[in-house]
């Protein structure tokens, strides 16, 4: 049997009933009734209770294609009813995420500078001392980032190399920030390791949905990725899963994508959302961008099936308008990485987001 699922998984699809979730009245058909008083997150708490009953194993793609093809308005009517059910409404919580290894990865993921199976230009980089990543990560505190995000391109760590990067860990929890690795496929007793370290999240995504999958990566397989997430959630660190839009797939594909975190045992405590950034030399340099609006309802859907995990506007944020950003903060992404890069790839300078914000009268979270 398979370790994931795109709907319920004590339910065969035909016995799903939608009314057993909240954005679905008792007929089946989706409901948007406005909610009294969502003009404030204290007053929301009580009158939209039952949009935090939502939980894992509830949905399927019917459900899901429902709440998609929603009006817009009314798409985002409910994500953000969600939204302010769960979390303050204007209140952003700002990452920062360097890369401690850089380049020369034996994967060969298709959207990917640093896969040792392309010419991108990308100039390899050892593992950062423990120092370097201490002041990296004091400089993202100043500039207002509250969660420390480090990756490294590696298949998955060598003990070695994990000895390493969690003293990194230990270090920067030392500072007060919240911590989060990214560095592959993960063992039962690495994910260990890491949480003796005191780290916070575990990030590993699973790009996207089980079909398409095979288009974009062959080098691991998706159950591969689905392991370490069970290994990161028994060792009792928060998981961070997500995906990346605009690599070919359909709507259907993001849909059923989403349905796979949304039905896991527990849900992400962490979703990003990454616009695919085409980079030279990569075999999907010449895709074209996803449709903003397409983008919106793909947030807005997460936040309706994951109504208790951060969604992060990740990769992808510096080719992305203000209004887009705008619209995907309606829908309830209530994060973002910060920072003049992403890893390799170049993000909004932090006084433009700053600006942004100010525009918005969004706070960050603090």
């Amino acid at each position: 049997m398979k370790p994931w699922t795109t709907y319920p998984s004590n339910q065969k699809k035909s016995d799903f009933d939608p009314s057993s979730c909240s954005v679905f009245s008792a007929d089946g058909s989706p409901s948007v009734e406005p909610a009294t008083g969502v003009e404030s997150s204290s007053k929301t708490q009580g009158n939209l209770k039952s949009k935090t009953s939502t939980s894992s194993g509830c949905w399927d793609i019917d459900s899901a294609e429902k709440i998609y093809n929603l009006p817009f308005s009314d798409l985002l009517f409910e994500a953000q009813s969600v939204h302010r059910a769960n979390f303050s409404p204007n209140t952003v919580q700002i990452s920062t995420l360097i890369s401690i290894k850089t380049g020369s990865c034996p994967e060969n993921c298709s959207y990917c500078p640093q896969s040792a199976h392309y010419e991108t230009g990308l100039k390899k980089e050892p593992l950062m001392e423990i120092q370097e990543v201490v002041e990296a990560a004091k400089k993202a505190q100043a500039a207002g980032s509250t969660r420390f995000c480090m990756g490294a391109a590696w298949r998955g760590p060598r003990d070695q190399d994990l000895d390493v990067v969690c003293q990194m860990v230990s270090e920067v929890k030392k500072l007060g920030m919240e911590t989060c690795v990214t560095l592959g496929l993960l063992k039962d007793h690495q994910a260990d390791a890491l949480r003796d370290a005191g780290l916070d999240y575990y990030n590993h995504n699973i790009d996207t949905s089980p079909d398409h999958y095979g288009k974009i990566i062959t080098t691991r397989t998706f159950e591969d990725r689905i392991k370490t997430i069970e290994n990161v959630r028994k060792s009792g660190v928060k998981v961070c899963c997500g995906g990346i839009l605009g690599m070919g797939e359909t709507a259907k594909d993001r849909l059923e994508m989403l349905l796979v975190l949304a039905n896991m045992d527990e849900q992400p405590e962490s979703v990003p959302i990454n616009q695919l950034i085409a980079i030279p030399g990569t075999p999907l340099a010449d895709q074209t961008s996803v449709d903003p609006f397409d983008f919106v309802r793909t947030i807005a859907v997460a936040r309706i099936l994951m109504p208790k995990s951060y969604v992060r506007l990740s990769a992808g944020r510096e080719q992305m308008s203000d209004e887009l950003q705008a619209l995907c903060f309606m829908a309830g992404a209530n994060s973002i990485f910060y920072g003049e890069k992403l890893l390799t790839a170049d993000n909004p300078v932090p006084e433009k987001d700053m600006s942004l914000f100010s525009r918005l009268g969004l706070e960050r979270l603090q």
